[in-house]
Formats: C-alpha cells, structure tokens, sequence
C-alpha cells in the first residue's frame, strides 16, 4: 500500500511538472472601507532622474511607466475616497552606525540613500533625495493620507504600517511603490503573513537591473506565487471604479 501511495505520488508530480501547471489566481474583491492604496518609498532617490538610484533602475521605471501609473493610482484612490497609506524610507545620522549591514543596505548607506539631518529636522529635506516626487505631493500632503513611520531596511516590521492600517479596519491592500524585489516585495510578504490580502500592482513598480541580475523580474515571479493576485495599473483602476 505505501508503494502504491508513493508512486501515485511520484506521478502526481512529473505530471504536474511536465504540464507546467498553472497556478491559481485566487483574486481580490475590494471592499470600500475595508480596502486601502499602499505605496511604498515614492520617493526622488528612486524614481527622479537626479535620484542617486536612477543609474540601476531608471530603465525599468521607464519601461513600466512607474512614475505616471503611481499617480494615476492616486488620483483613481483619492477620487472615489479611497484610504491612502505611504510607507516612507529615511535613514538619519544614527542608522549610519549600524555594525553590520547587507549587500543594499551597506550600498543605501554609502550612496547616501534616503539620508535626512534627523528624525525632527527638516533642514534642506524640500527637494532631496527622501523627499517625495514633487507630482505626488498634492496627493498624499492633501491632510488625508496617513504617512507610517519609516522602514528601516525592506518590510514594515520595523515601522507602525500594520497598526496603521489595523487600526483603520483595513484588511485588503493594493500595493505599489519601490522597489519591486526589495521594500515592496517586503511588504507584500509580510502583509501576508499579518493574514491581509494583498493585490500588487506590476506596473507601479520598479527595480534595479544589475549583473547579478534583474529586480524587477525577479519580484514579479514572487508576486505572482504570494499575493492574492497581480494587476497591472489599467485593471487597478476599472477594478476600483467598479467597486465605489
């Protein structure tokens, strides 16, 4: 009996490999009151051409037209009241302290990434590097959108976003920003795991191209196994219109 169970089994798998099996697409309903935009790092480092990153991934924001369908994903939220949450990366004099970091963070801290004078001060922040991209301000200064404290390294395990959003009643989050296989990949992962459902939007994100290998490639792979499902900007918007 166990070698019977152990070569069905066996053939479950080589079939399913040799098929290519496609994997499920469990999907999103959004639920006004109980749905939210996230955007993750909208910040000049990233997505600005004098942005200290722009060299590694300014071809692929290009390529997906990260900047505009960012904005177009909040204008569509903040037109029909959609809530708005921003998880922010700053870094301040102390973070340059650290004892140890990895491959990114010890390239974010050399670069400069993100760098502010400290947690209270806003001397020369107006059109630097963590300063966000000059055409999102109206919509996430307009007093309605709730700002988290900032990420230190990828997720929002080490800001208040969670609580944030708890606290809200939010449970289901569309999710775009930078970086594709690093914060926003992050924050995918670890959203799912606080038990929210998670759609990410494929073109409203971005990553670095290097020669180890490319980000943004890489991420979209990840998002497709993890979140509920992946949309692009056009289908975010119908999907929202239809909802409110």
């Amino acid at each position: 009996m166990k070698l019977i169970t152990t070569i069905l089994f066996v053939a479950i798998l080589v079939g399913s490999a040799g098929a290519r099996a496609q994997l499920p697409d469990p999907g999103m309903e959004i639920v006004p009151g109980r749905t939210a935009l996230l955007v993750t790092d909208p910040q000049n480092d990233f997505l600005h051409p004098d942005g200290v990153t722009w060299g590694v991934v300014g071809n692929s924001v290009t390529e997906n037209n990260t900047v505009e369908n960012i904005e177009t994903l909040f204008k569509t939220a903040k037109d029909v009241d959609m809530p708005v949450f921003i998880s922010p990366h700053y870094y301040y004099p102390h973070d340059h302290g650290w004892h140890f970091e990895g491959a990114l963070e010890n390239l974010m801290h050399t670069i400069g990434m993100f760098d502010r004078k400290g947690p209270l001060d806003t001397h020369e922040f107006h059109g630097s590097g963590a300063d966000w991209l000059e055409q999102y301000k109206p919509y996430i200064e307009d007093g309605a959108t709730i700002v988290s404290s900032p990420h230190k390294v990828y997720g929002p395990e080490t800001n208040d976003l969670v609580l944030q959003l708890r606290k809200r009643g939010i449970d289901k989050v569309i999710l775009a920003g930078m970086s594709a296989n690093l914060c926003t990949e992050s924050h995918m992962r670890e959203l799912v795991e606080q038990g929210f459902e998670v759609v990410v939007v494929s073109d409203g994100t971005a990553a670095a191209q290097v020669a180890e290998g490319d980000g943004y490639k890489a991420a979209v792979t990840n998002f497709r196994f993890i979140a509920n499902s992946v949309w692009n900007t056009a289908d975010t918007v119908k999907y929202i219109n239809e909802s409110y």
